[in-house]
């Protein structure tokens, strides 16, 4: 097989970020349950929160750490392996990163020093607004890369300057308010909360089927049980805004998701299950629920939703205004001071298209020079992989309400029950541990497949964003980079089992009773004193 820079550069770019998306949901919402722990602590001078703050601080730590290694790689990507990019975009893409590194990054990097230096140094309260500091640059962190990438998905705020040929920002509010950006950021961090409610919760689990630290588990399935139902169901409604949003800025991904090769009538219906055919365009033993997708894609019953074939051939006529609008443009470019206004005009028209004319340069050098057979292909490149949309979308979802169901369960048995948990649903809370991090997976796996052949959405193809480098360059960094990442997972995961086998540094509950033993000098049968764990 025939190694291309584009896909050798986009598994790159997919194999450190989906390395470094292991640790980032976790980091996000591990520091806000921690928070919420100092937080009890503060208001109630219990020890065994503050042991319960220390401990699971711990695991945030190490992976936070992990975190950082594996990320500041991935944004030297864009002047390495996506220069050309840069170059187009970067007047817009650059800014929320800058601000990512100035304002978040620091302020979390720093407070988390005082946060485990600190517990000797600081008073309660000071302690307690460090650790909300470290949960506040965490999720700043999030919301300004998922503001870049939001963009990259629905370029608001914008334009394309003929005279530079690159795109120039426009408006720096309309950026950051993006509605896709917005809605992608609110849908992660709940994602990464439910993350971590996840791994809290079958950690405390581990620890009652062995019954060690059951004080610690009791109180920590408590929080996580109450913090991950609110963001398990916070996931769902804000994934569902995320497709209503996608009806108007990325249809055919919407469509691709939905393996709706036509056009859907009002009310449209959602398939539940079935088996994408793209040769055959169509999708066999197809389940549907009916109205679903209207409400979800449209908010209504009485607007129909398009489906791939008609956007196809909505991309094939913006191909060939784009290639209109690519004369134009070679017009002004030829003398830019005295360009015609016929052709500054002809420009203004269709300068919106001209990124789908940029998807012939994968079949001629200069797309006026395209042939009928290159339109087409180009306009049936718009459609991205169906099927690894389709499932991957339903996997996602299904778990999504797996995590509903389950913290649901421990909610009411923690509410109702006086904290007593059959072992079966114990063992349940362990062994699902590793599916929010699948969920968070899949997930970018929708957002960033269902966006080909665009690197950022309408504006500039993928296959041109790439930067002049050979393929053994790729390959061989490529290869690095898995095998660095594969060692520094190893590590994390030897780290992360080794403290939670080890678990919290004392019992503060066993040395708060032997502690009262002594003072009142009337032993308790069976208390001795107690050792480190």
């Amino acid at each position: 097989m025939e190694l291309d820079i584009v896909d050798l550069s986009r598994l790159q770019f997919a194999s450190t970020a989906m390395f470094h998306f292991l640790f980032v949901p976790l980091t996000i919402g591990l520091s806000i349950i921690v928070a919420i722990m100092e937080t009890v602590y503060v208001m109630t001078n219990r020890p065994i929160w503050r042991q319960m703050t220390k401990f699971w601080g711990m695991l945030f730590g190490i992976n936070f750490a992990i975190g950082v290694a594996t990320g500041i790689t991935m944004e030297f990507q864009f002047g390495m392996n996506w220069s050309y990019y840069s170059h187009y975009v970067g007047d817009i893409f650059g800014a929320p990163l800058a601000i990512e590194g100035l304002m978040a990054f620091f302020l979390e990097a720093t407070f988390v020093g005082l946060f485990f230096f600190g517990w000797d140094k600081l008073t309660r309260i000071q302690h307690l607004v460090v650790a909300w500091l470290v949960a506040l640059g965490s999720n700043f962190s999030a919301l300004w890369i998922l503001i870049a990438n939001g963009w990259m998905q629905n370029p608001v705020g914008s334009e394309f300057n003929p005279m530079t040929m690159r795109m120039e920002l426009t408006s720096f509010f309309e950026v950051v308010f993006n509605e896709v950006a917005q809605a992608k950021f609110v849908h992660t961090v709940s994602a990464g909360y439910v993350t971590a409610s996840v791994f809290v919760l079958g950690v405390s689990a581990f620890y009652l089927l062995r019954n060690k630290h059951t004080e610690l588990a009791r109180r920590s399935i408590a929080i996580a049980a109450s913090f991950g139902l609110a963001s398990a169901l916070s996931v769902v409604v804000l994934g569902d805004e995320s497709g209503y949003n996608a009806t108007h800025s990325q249809k055919m991904k919407l469509a691709a998701i939905e393996a709706m090769w036509e056009t859907e009538q009002a009310p449209a219906s959602f398939t539940l299950f079935g088996i994408p055919d793209a040769e055959a365009r169509e999708t066999q033993y197809a389940f549907h629920i009916p109205y679903a997708m209207g409400l979800i894609g449209t908010r209504s019953f009485n607007q129909s939703i398009p489906g791939i074939s008609e956007l196809e051939a909505i991309a094939e006529t913006r191909v060939r205004s784009g290639i209109i609008a690519y004369d134009a443009l070679m017009e002004i470019r030829q003398d830019r001071e005295q360009a015609s206004a016929e052709a500054k005009a002809v420009f203004e028209q269709h300068g919106n298209d001209l990124g789908f004319a940029y998807l012939l340069k994968r079949y001629v050098e200069d797309p006026r020079d395209a042939t009928e057979a290159d339109i087409i292909q180009a306009a049936e490149d718009t459609i991205p992989a169906v099927g690894p949309l389709f499932w991957s979308f339903r996997i996602m979802v299904a778990l999504g309400f797996t995590f509903i169901a389950v913290m649901l369960y421990f909610f009411y048995r923690t509410s109702f029950k006086r904290m007593t948990y059959p072992r079966p649903a114990l063992w349940l809370a362990v062994l699902i541990i590793p599916t929010p991090w699948i969920a968070a997976e899949l997930g970018w796996i929708v957002a960033e497949v269902g966006r080909q052949p665009w690197t950022v959405d309408g504006v500039l193809p993928t296959a041109l964003s790439v930067s002049h480098l050979s393929v053994s360059s790729v390959l061989f960094t490529l290869i690095g980079f898995v095998i660095f990442y594969s060692i520094l997972f190893i590590i994390e995961m030897g780290l992360m089992l080794k403290y939670i086998a080890k678990g919290p540094t004392e019992d503060v509950e066993l040395t708060l009773a032997w502690q009262e033993s002594r003072k009142s000098n009337q032993p308790t049968a069976g208390l001795t004193q107690p050792a480190a764990s």
